[in-house]
């Protein structure tokens, strides 16, 4: 059976980047600390770390272990936290999982209810790759994923769908590169420097075959599966990007652009994929009610 004494100080040698430092935290001398790891390695003939001069670095089997043990002790934190909760303040843990193609300020929009609930309610937020996340999800690692599709078909993994909403798309640009936009939108994306989202985004396919419909050509200089990171290099002014509509005000004062134009020709929709055909979770209840009732709503075109 696994050791999970042994398992915590490789974690804390893994978090703090030291076992002199996992020894103060943890009020262990280090070859105590030495010592654990070792007969965990022995136990199952692994190495965990290497050591490169003075530096310990992970191998290859410890970057493989450590996620396992984020999760298993950042569970056991939540656990202990409940168990020492007095009856009538303990909170409800909700473990939302977020698909790394959706944008972070529909994220934040999406979940900002919960926090009004009556409820104490504890969040906790992970990102990563749909698939893995909904593995999470299937072993109830997670409560609710929050992606740009509904639970695909191809997976042997029992979830539920329901669509959050959808909206058009904005375009836009610093203003520097709108001033050179000398056409109406959408003519004014013709060869003009774009960039856009990457081909694990379900928006990206509806994009190019809107620009083929509408016989535009635009010059494509950048992909980007991270949203941000997209905002970031059209902040610079290196070229004119996307955003779902119903966010278009909160993109233009948080990065300094100029919306362009918009389409509800190209959409993006959103999804919350739970275990339960009925929700009862309050956490997703007040996503999915928070969603319909104040963040998607028609979006004019212009």
């Amino acid at each position: 059976m696994l050791n999970y004494r042994q398992l915590h100080y490789f974690w804390v040698v893994a978090k703090t980047g030291s076992i002199v430092r996992a020894g103060e935290q943890l009020n262990l001398t280090p070859q105590t600390i030495s010592g654990q790891i070792n007969l965990l390695e022995q136990t199952y003939g692994i190495e965990l770390f290497r050591r490169v001069g003075r530096q310990l670095e992970l191998t290859e089997t410890g970057r493989q272990t450590l996620p396992y043990a984020e999760q298993m002790f950042q569970m056991g934190n939540e656990l202990e936290a409940m168990l020492r909760a007095q009856p009538g303040e303990q909170q409800i843990v909700f473990r939302v999982g977020v698909a790394d193609v959706v944008p972070k300020s529909i994220v934040y929009r999406l979940i900002a209810p919960t926090m009004e609930l009556s409820e104490p309610i504890r969040i906790t937020c992970r990102e990563d790759k749909l698939e893995r996340l909904l593995a999470d999800l299937a072993i109830q690692r997670l409560d609710l994923v929050i992606s740009d599709s509904p639970m695909p078909s191809h997976l042997d993994i029992k979830g539920y769908s329901q669509k959050l909403g959808e909206c058009g798309v904005s375009f836009f640009a610093t203003e520097a590169l709108a001033a050179r936009c000398e056409e109406a939108f959408p003519a004014c994306l013709h060869h003009a420097p774009l960039l856009i989202p990457g081909p694990e985004t379900v928006v990206r396919s509806r994009l190019l075959r809107w620009f083929a419909e509408q016989q535009l050509q635009p010059r494509i200089i950048g992909e980007f599966d991270d949203s941000a990171l997209m905002q970031a290099f059209g902040q610079s002014g290196s070229g004119i990007f996307i955003a779902p509509s119903v966010i278009a005000d909160e993109v233009c004062k948080q990065y300094g652009v100029r919306l362009i134009g918009q389409t509800d020709a190209v959409t993006e929709s959103f999804y919350a994929i739970s275990v339960e055909r009925k929700v009862k979770h309050p956490g997703i209840v007040a996503i999915t009610e928070g969603a319909r009732r104040e963040l998607f709503t028609d979006q004019a075109v212009t």
